[in-house]
């Protein structure tokens, strides 16, 4: 187990590589001069000049990319270009909001997901099979943000049951933190939690058909041990897997909920930094978030020997 942790660690390591690489042509990828773009249309040659300096565009690619590498390596991701205030220091300080959504968001989709698609499993074409299929489908068909306006207006605006927008630290009391995050946190498990329902349906469905399954119900073993003994563990790594990359989709999704919730987290920062053409944030959010990608692909990954150590091998 230890050997194939420090293989996949290490297969990560190029990857991240890449991620780096493609994140440091961002600047160069863009239409147009970027200094150009900054300093806008009445700026003189002298201030255009600065601002290429000030970004290294005037040196090669090679070079400047070797030394944003090192201070990367180092935590260093530069410093805005508006703000002047460390990327660094501007990223940290919306982590807590940003995976505090996403953390609730995962828990309310795989907890509502797995059950729901295990009860359509186990009896397909009945009213729950159906009642699973009416979920799915809203889930995919409701763009984030409308998901989320239409939910702020009944829960929030009519009923005021919950606020509407704002984030309250986990550090000012958990009940708070939670009646904050509940809306976003909704709004996006509706696609998340529809799509491991699915998953979670179709490979239970797999696995009841199997042999052994047969042979458990003939011998007079319990329905719920079959289910949830038997079935639901060799079901488990196509949802597992579904589940790292609905992370991708978590990610996403939390860039337009968080500007419909006013939640001050990474994607709002991103938007901001986009609209004001701030490359290093840009830069650094961007490998931020790419890194936290492979990190839980690689969680994936070894979560599937302890469900099958035949993989390990």
């Amino acid at each position: 187990m230890l050997a194939y942790t420090v293989r996949r660690l290490l297969t990560a390591v190029p990857v991240m590589g890449v991620v780096a690489l493609v994140v440091f042509s961002l600047l160069y990828l863009t239409p147009g001069d970027p200094a150009q773009v900054l300093a806008g249309d009445t700026a003189t040659p002298e201030q255009i000049a600065k601002i290429r300096t000030s970004l290294g565009l005037d040196e090669e690619a090679h070079l400047r990319f070797a030394r944003w590498l090192w201070h990367v390596v180092q935590g260093d991701l530069g410093v805005s270009i508006f703000s002047g205030e460390p990327v660094t220091h501007m990223i940290g300080q919306r982590l807590q909001p940003t995976f505090s959504l996403l953390l609730l968001a995962v828990v309310i989709s795989v907890g509502l997901g797995v059950p729901f698609g295990v009860a359509a499993a186990a009896r397909p074409d009945s009213w729950r099979d159906r009642a699973l299929t009416v979920f799915t489908t809203l889930g995919f068909s409701l763009p984030a943000f409308i998901a989320g306006y239409a939910l702020a207006f009944l829960f929030a605006t009519t009923l005021k049951w919950l606020p509407v927008q704002g984030f309250t630290p986990l550090s000012d009391g958990p009940a708070l933190w939670l009646r904050n995050l509940i809306l976003p946190a909704v709004t996006l498990s509706l696609v998340y939690g529809a799509i491991i329902a699915r998953v979670t349906r179709a490979s239970m469905l797999d696995v009841l058909s199997e042999d052994y399954i047969r042979t458990a119900r003939a011998k007079g073993v319990a329905p719920r041990i079959i289910l949830f003994r038997h079935a639901l563990k060799n079901a488990a790594v196509p949802v597992i897997t579904i589940i790292g990359i609905g992370v991708a989709t978590l990610i996403g999704s939390a860039v337009i909920t968080e500007n419909v919730f006013a939640i001050p987290g990474i994607g709002r920062l991103t938007v901001d930094a986009i609209l004001h053409r701030d490359y290093p944030v840009i830069q650094g959010v961007v490998l931020m978030l790419s890194a936290a990608y492979v990190l839980v692909n690689v969680a994936v990954d070894l979560s599937y020997t302890l469900l099958d150590p035949r993989i390990r091998y």
